[in-house]
């Protein structure tokens, strides 16, 4: 223990028993300060008080001398404690930048530009409900086959989970500059995942491809959400039904390609549970009360929709997302 320290100490407790002066105990929390810079811990403490009270009355009474083994004691595992403390504080601070960059890389990575076209309309919200998303969502490149929509659900959360994404994302960006058919897309990433994930994990998958000239939209699921279409002449919804095994399930999982025909006025659903399994405090809300929200906004444009819907649910569950959340829209304007 520092000398300097113990002289303080010892001037202190002296003054103090002498004059019992509050002044006195406000120079205690820069001795504190002092403390914990040097690394003297509570025990060292507990000691050199005793030490410097048995200094200032040679007749302490022998029970006061004993309670100090007490108070002893219960600093050395106090201190062992706080030691413990600090250093999962220091780790923890480590992680939380460690993840806050993982964080930033993968916004960074996960980027992709909403098409603009003249007739048909786009729009997209994303919100992860922690810090990182397995939630991933991709629009190609127009070409003139059509525009890849992709829409995948990690099953996991966190790093493992933002890893994930990025495997699928590349592998897709390879994929989809050949073999743009929905069904053949999720199979070769179905062998992507199966070989490269661990068997704790897998990925539900919306997959499509819309034709701007055609006005046709092909479609394939891995075991993903159902989408939902509307139809603006009859001011109905339907499902977008289509079915599959998750990716990373079974190397020998088999897709089928389903497609359906885009009106003026249409629009096209795509979402992960994060939008399906709203819940509220009365639980979750059912597919019709899911329909009845999409309705109110039908008319607006693509990305308003999607922003309306995100702000109407999150009010549902008093602001607290319970799972990622992300929704896409593509409306056909003429």
């Amino acid at each position: 223990m520092e000398n300097t320290f113990e002289v303080k100490y010892r001037e202190i407790l002296f003054q103090y028993l002498e004059h019992q002066d509050e002044e006195i105990l406000y120079s205690c929390e820069k001795l504190t300060r002092e403390a914990m810079e040097n690394q003297i811990s509570p025990e060292e403490i507990v000691n050199l008080h005793r030490s410097v009270l048995e200094e200032y009355d040679v007749e302490i009474p022998p029970y006061i001398k004993l309670s100090f083994d007490v108070l002893l004691e219960t600093m050395v595992g106090y201190g062992l404690a706080y030691l413990e403390h600090q250093s999962l504080r220091t780790e923890q601070k480590v992680l939380k930048n460690e993840i806050a960059q993982a964080e930033t890389l993968q916004k960074t990575m996960m980027k992709s530009e909403v098409p603009v076209l003249d007739n048909v309309d786009f729009g997209v919200t994303s919100v992860a409900a922690r810090q990182m998303s397995g939630d991933y969502y991709s629009f190609t490149e127009p070409t003139p086959l059509g525009i890849g929509v992709a829409l995948a659900d990690v099953i996991g959360k966190g790093i493992p989970a933002a890893f994930t994404i990025s495997m699928i994302k590349y592998a897709l960006a390879g994929i989809v500059e050949t073999t743009p058919q929905p069904n053949i897309v999720l199979e070769t990433l179905n062998q992507v995942a199966e070989e490269n994930m661990d068997d704790n994990m897998f990925i539900t998958m919306f997959y499509g491809l819309y034709e701007p000239e055609k006005h046709l939209f092909q479609y394939s699921s891995a075991g993903h959400e159902l989408g939902l279409y509307y139809r603006d002449e009859s001011q109905k919804f339907s499902d977008l039904y289509a079915k599959g095994l998750p990716l990373g399930v079974n190397s020998d999982a088999k897709y089928r390609t389903f497609s359906k025909h885009i009106h003026a006025g249409d629009i096209l659903f795509i979402m992960s549970d994060g939008v399906t399994e709203a819940r509220t405090v009365d639980g979750f809300l059912d597919r019709e009360a899911l329909i009845d929200i999409f309705s109110e906004f039908v008319d607006l444009p693509a990305q308003k929709i999607a922003e309306a819907v995100y702000n109407k649910l999150i009010k549902l569950q008093n602001f607290e997302l319970h799972d990622d959340f992300t929704i896409i829209c593509i409306k056909r304007t003429k």
